[in-house]
């Protein structure tokens, strides 16, 4: 007699197995990897990736800042001359100090929460896009919840005209002077910002990283660190083209020492957009 060895029969959970569901294709969701782990491993990457790309981070701020109208655009070649000129290579690493002090534990906490919710919203289903924007978008609530403060410390530093003397300044005379409301001017924009891009890059990320194992399976072990490489930075690329405008009013939220009209308004009218683009 024959018994019911076929794998459509092997399902002891008795749950419908997903129609994107393959499980020939072998990715762990957690790569063997613990919870600690998973701290440390964020904590590390994201220290690295803000030191790495701190000069460009300086540029890009210097050239959101909105000076008095008329406004006149800034080209980046134009920015990086201008910075060297005035202040030499050191004007790049300006609030550098303050970087170091939130990157590591935003990025733990980043990495940490996205495995988690991956893990219970997935289903076991390494190709479920949902449940990985889902996952991105809570992970991206709670980090910037740790690292907004440092962030506006740090962009403050990084401009021109910053009457700071360094991170403990800044921090002391911003409490003085505005009060602790103040580190988080800019936390509701700078979420409404990073939730629609880390959505946008977590399903990215793990559609493409799926898609180019399953080009290559025999080779996707021995090429991973390339595959995850390709994969973060097209879905990098993708996300923040969607989002740099809302990151320009964030960065005029954390600059100025009195939030200002203009930026509300642009605010106003960016989500209005929008809000119109996504009913048509």
């Amino acid at each position: 007699m024959a018994t019911d060895a076929t794998p459509k029969f092997q399902n002891r959970d008795f749950r419908p197995v997903q129609p994107d569901f393959h499980p020939e294709i072998t990715m762990s969701a957690h790569d063997g990897l613990h919870f600690w782990q998973f701290m440390v491993a964020g904590s590390i990457a994201g220290c690295v990736e803000h030191m790495a790309m701190f000069p460009v981070d300086t540029i890009k701020t210097r050239m959101q800042v909105l000076g008095p109208c008329p406004i006149k655009s800034v080209s980046l070649s134009h920015a990086l001359r201008s910075i060297l000129k005035t202040e030499g290579p050191s004007g790049l690493y300006r609030g550098i100090g303050a970087m170091g002090l939130g990157a590591g534990p935003a990025h733990a906490v980043y990495f940490s929460v996205y495995e988690i919710f991956k893990k219970y919203l997935s289903g076991g289903n390494p190709n479920n896009s949902a449940a990985h924007a889902i996952s991105g978008v809570f992970a991206t609530v709670a980090s910037d919840a740790v690292f907004t403060p440092m962030d506006m410390v740090k962009q403050r530093l990084q401009l021109s005209s910053s009457p700071y003397k360094g991170v403990l300044d800044c921090v002391t005379r911003v409490l003085r002077e505005e009060g602790f409301k103040a580190f988080y001017a800019s936390y509701r924009t700078t979420v409404l910002m990073n939730a629609p891009f880390t959505a946008v890059h977590f399903a990215t990320y793990e559609a493409a990283k799926r898609g180019l194992m399953e080009v290559s399976p025999d080779s996707a072990d021995d090429n991973r660190v390339v595959v995850h490489a390709t994969a973060g930075a097209a879905a990098g690329a993708l996300a923040a083209l969607l989002t740099t405008p809302l990151d320009v009013v964030k960065t005029q939220l954390q600059c100025q020492v009195s939030n200002s009209l203009f930026s509300k308004i642009l605010l106003a009218c960016l989500i209005s957009l929008c809000w119109v683009h996504i009913s048509i």
